[in-house]
């Protein structure tokens, strides 16, 4: 039996499904992420390159501050290594669905993958949950379902926020508003003892520890999840 191409495959259509349900907070994220970095003094055109090469909201906006300060290139890149440490242990979770593709779909897959799509891929392969009826099992077509639906979620107000950021005016306070989107998509996300705590203890430090220069406290407030994470999942297996 022929294949069927990835966007005629029943769990390609249904990993879109899942992602337009948390589209609208990543589209808030997304514009937030585009006036921001033009607000804060990055010309436009390097603006632009930096959303369509970097795709990544959370690191773009961490070293936006260290950017326009001038802060050392290794201080840019430790702090953006940090923030996205995470795909790190994203792949490792992908690796046993993926690891018998060709390395180009799976150098691909790495650039496109994102957070939500890892959390909805896992609930949706990693649960048992069932196979479409009409086709047999297959996880890339709904990776690439979820993760364009994403890509396309994120850029497209991304590229409206850089185009319109002069004109935004400050009291709609879309970064708070941003913000609150990504604390509920988070909240619906998390669904265990361990990940709620990881959760718990990333938010307290990252509070408490603010003031810190070079938005160090976002690099302790990973390492306290991460601590607090592995600490719980090895109490769970003993």
């Amino acid at each position: 039996m022929k294949p069927l191409p990835y966007w005629q495959h029943p769990d390609f259509r249904r990993g879109v499904r899942d992602m337009l349900a948390t589209a609208p907070g990543q589209a808030a994220w997304g514009l937030v992420t585009g006036v921001a970095m033009v607000d804060s003094g990055l010309p436009v055109p390097l603006a632009l390159l930096m959303s369509l090469t970097v795709y990544a909201g959370s690191a773009q906006l961490a070293v936006l501050p260290l950017l326009v300060s001038g802060a050392a290139p290794w201080v840019i890149w430790l702090t953006a290594l940090c923030v996205n440490l995470r795909f790190v242990v994203f792949s490792a979770s992908w690796r046993p669905f993926f690891r018998h593709y060709p390395l180009g779909q799976r150098a691909l897959a790495g650039y496109m993958a994102g957070d939500i799509g890892f959390v909805l891929f896992m609930r949706h392969f990693a649960s048992g949950q069932p196979a479409a009826a009409d086709a047999p099992r297959d996880s890339l077509p709904y990776f690439w379902g979820s993760s364009w639906t994403g890509y396309l979620a994120w850029h497209i107000p991304s590229l409206i926020g850089i185009a319109l950021a002069g004109s935004v005016p400050t009291t709609w306070n879309l970064g708070f508003a941003g913000t609150l989107a990504l604390v509920a998509l988070a909240c619906s996300l998390v669904g265990s003892p361990a990940t709620w705590l990881a959760a718990a203890a990333a938010g307290t430090v990252s509070v408490l520890a603010v003031s810190l220069p070079y938005k160090l406290n976002i690099v302790l407030a990973i390492a306290a999840a991460v601590a607090v994470g592995v600490t719980m999942e090895k109490r769970r297996g003993e």
